[in-house]
């Protein structure tokens, strides 16, 4: 694994809000706009929403962010890691970071949306891998064959 220091980000970040547009991007292509739940940037100024971002030297390597559902329950968001980073840990490493600050925070039920589709199947493994399992929808999510949705119980975190 790379070495790489995550920290809060600013979502107006040229470098961060750039990331984020290809985070973006990546998800429109791959799901259709009804299924599309990926927050815009200043969707992530909301006062509920940490933002998180992986840098090595000046480079942003990977974004991550918490956003809170209520008082015991969290959701991961804009979740994503630049082509060229990818395989390096960079994923694990903020999925890490997010579930140490749920844990900080108070949080005992971590829950997240991504899609169904090929695409997002390293993703679904990323999280299978920390512990999350399916679940139904959660918050104001419908059910759709677009996504799945998985949480992980705090207490139970690999």
């Amino acid at each position: 694994m790379d070495t790489f220091e995550i920290r809060t980000a600013d979502p107006l970040d040229e470098d961060v809000s750039g990331l984020v547009r290809l985070h973006l991007e990546f998800g429109r292509a791959s799901s259709p706009p009804e299924d599309a739940h990926a927050l815009e940037v200043d969707e992530l100024l909301d006062p509920s929403i940490m933002l998180f971002a992986a840098h090595s030297d000046d480079e942003v390597l990977g974004v991550g962010a918490l956003k809170e559902i209520d008082g015991d329950h969290a959701e991961i968001k804009t979740m994503h890691t630049v082509e060229g980073a990818r395989g390096r840990g960079v994923g694990r490493a903020m999925l890490d970071h997010l579930l140490a600050e749920a844990r900080h925070r108070g949080y005992r039920r971590v829950s997240l949306e991504t899609g169904s589709m090929d695409v997002f199947a390293p993703a679904r493994s990323l999280y299978r891998g920390a512990g999350f399992a399916p679940c139904d929808p959660f918050g104001e999510y419908r059910s759709s064959p677009n996504s799945v949705y998985m949480t992980l119980w705090i207490d139970e975190a690999v």
